[in-house]
C-alpha cells in the first residue's frame, strides 16, 4: 500500500476489530481448544468439510450434504467447548462480513 493515510487508516480499522467483543471472544475460544490438540483437530476437519460444502457449486444435493455432515458431527459440536468456539467464530465472521459488505456498498464497488 502506498498511500500512508490509507495505511494508517487501515491500520485504525484493524485495531478496532482488535479490540471488538467479537475478536475478543474468538481469540479466548480458538486458545481454549487449542489446549486440546485432538479435539481441535476434530473441530479443524468439520470446518474444512464445511467449508468445502459451503463453497462448492450449488447442486440438487447439498442441502443433503450438509445434513450429512452435520449428524455426523452432531456429537462433537454438543461439546461446550466445541459449540463456544464455533458459536464465537462465527460471531466473528459476521461482523467481519458486514463490515466488508459496507464498504464495498460505500465503495459503488460493482
Amino acid at each position: 500500500m502506498t498511500d500512508i493515510s490509507m495505511r494508517d487508516a487501515s491500520m485504525k480499522f484493524v485495531s478496532a476489530v482488535r479490540k471488538s467483543a467479537e475478536y475478543c471472544e474468538y481469540v479466548m475460544q480458538l486458545n481454549k481448544i487449542k489446549m486440546q490438540p485432538e479435539l481441535y483437530s476434530k473441530v479443524n476437519e468439520f470446518r474444512r468439510k464445511n467449508f468445502n460444502f459451503q463453497n462448492a457449486e450449488e447442486g440438487e444435493n447439498l442441502l443433503e450434504c450438509m445434513e450429512e455432515l452435520d449428524k455426523e458431527y452432531e456429537s462433537l459440536r454438543e461439546i461446550p467447548l466445541v459449540s463456544d468456539f464455533l458459536a464465537a467464530e462465527t460471531s466473528f465472521c459476521r461482523m467481519m462480513q458486514e463490515a466488508t459488505e459496507l464498504i464495498v456498498k460505500e465503495l459503488d464497488f460493482q
